[in-house]
């Protein structure tokens, strides 16, 4: 009979530049916390992607709107660790940064289709599951092409059932099927610009810091 270690619940953590955090991602956030029983789900804002133009936004303001979107939210939290490095954001450093927080703590970096589909365009992106799981979200219906570098990678490290996300600290991927909120912060962007109304598709207290700093226009 085989044994498992049962490490205490693992933490997720949701990246990406937030500018502004909307909808899409505080439904997936929320509902992956829920779904797989997580600690809790870490929104991490980067301050420098190295993958992507940089952001609209100062850092600040930022994460201004992520701490008020989650507000009272059980299970979601902001993480400035990112805002504090000087250098570009590389994902491995943030997981290193994390993992020495939290040496007994399995963590889930949460990735869409797209971005497991171009990790190995990533920064040292072999060492990312040494350090975590990687909890890969796929809308309905979206498939993983059938020949793909990222295919042969999947096959070793898939796991088959959540609870084995808590019996090790590291090194699996899970995927979870999530209906997808088809809401994107360009989108928001561009309806500011233009003047029109971006309500309800994030939260009145993130929209208030827009209004209020003059963001977007």
């Amino acid at each position: 009979m085989t044994i498992h270690t049962i490490y205490p619940k693992p933490i997720g953590l949701l990246g990406g530049t937030f500018d502004p955090i909307h909808h899409g991602h505080l439904r997936l956030a929320l509902e992956l916390y829920e779904r797989l029983d997580l600690a809790e789900v870490r929104l991490l804002p980067s301050a420098n992607p190295p993958h992507r133009e940089a952001p609209t936004a100062s850092a600040q303001l930022r994460l201004d709107m992520v701490q008020a979107a989650i507000q009272g939210v059980p299970g979601l939290s902001a993480d400035d660790r990112e805002l504090r490095r000087h250098q570009p954001s590389y994902t491995v450093d943030t997981l290193l940064s994390i993992r020495e927080e939290y040496p007994y703590h399995p963590l889930c970096l949460i990735l869409g289709m797209d971005a497991f589909m171009a990790l190995s365009s990533w920064y040292q992106w072999e060492r990312l599951i040494t350090l975590a799981h990687l909890l890969v979200v796929r809308r309905i219906g979206t498939l993983l092409p059938e020949v793909h570098r990222m295919q042969e990678f999947l096959n070793s490290h898939q796991l088959h059932h959540p609870d084995e996300l808590r019996q090790q600290l590291a090194g699996g991927v899970w995927i979870e099927e999530i209906p997808a909120l088809t809401i994107s912060a360009t989108q928001i962007r561009d309806l500011i610009a233009t003047g029109r109304n971006p309500r309800y598709l994030l939260p009145q207290t993130v929209l208030n810091l827009i209004h209020t700093h003059q963001l977007y226009r």
